[in-house]
């Protein structure tokens, strides 16, 4: 019997490698000039520190940019308000987001649930959720309809077996 896992994961070192280019660029952008605008990388958060809101955001977007072309899903990130910090500077946490908590491995069995296939069955395993079905078609509609569905973490589908 056909079966796959859903997870959710991050690659940890695509984002470490996002946040040195996105420094590196921030240090030699002349818009960023005087701005003291850096990133900070640690294991489960980001850190982001300007001179100014405005500086702040074009930070954030550029960080976007640089995990976008690293593959990394835009929903693993969870930005926080910006703060007022020391010297009239401003700083912003942004969490990172990964593994399914048992609210969305919930969701994701609810969606197996809806779609209505009788060969198909989901079970939460920990932090994954394993869906299995009689055919392979069926499994293949399960991951599009997970892709167009609105969960709000990044999925991966992983180990897939015939």
């Amino acid at each position: 019997m056909p079966t796959f896992d859903v997870v959710s994961e991050i690659d940890h070192q695509e984002v470490r490698n996002a946040v040195d280019q996105t420094n590196r660029e921030a240090s030699t952008r002349f818009d960023f000039k005087g701005t003291d605008a850096v990133v900070e990388y640690g294991e489960k958060e980001l850190t982001l520190r300007a001179s100014t809101p405005d500086r702040l955001r074009a930070l954030y977007q550029l960080l976007e940019e640089k995990l976008v072309k690293r593959s990394v899903s835009l929903k693993s990130l969870d930005p926080q308000t910006i703060e007022e910090a020391s010297h009239n500077s401003a700083r912003q946490r942004v969490t990172l987001k990964a593994g399914l908590t048992p609210e969305v491995a919930k969701a994701i069995n609810r969606i197996v649930k809806e779609m209505g296939a009788k060969s198909l069955t989901s079970s939460t395993q920990g932090d994954r959720v394993r869906v299995s079905g009689k055919q392979r078609d069926d499994l293949q509609r399960a991951i599009a309809t997970f892709k167009d569905s609105a969960i709000e973490v990044p999925l991966q589908y992983v180990n897939f077996r015939d």
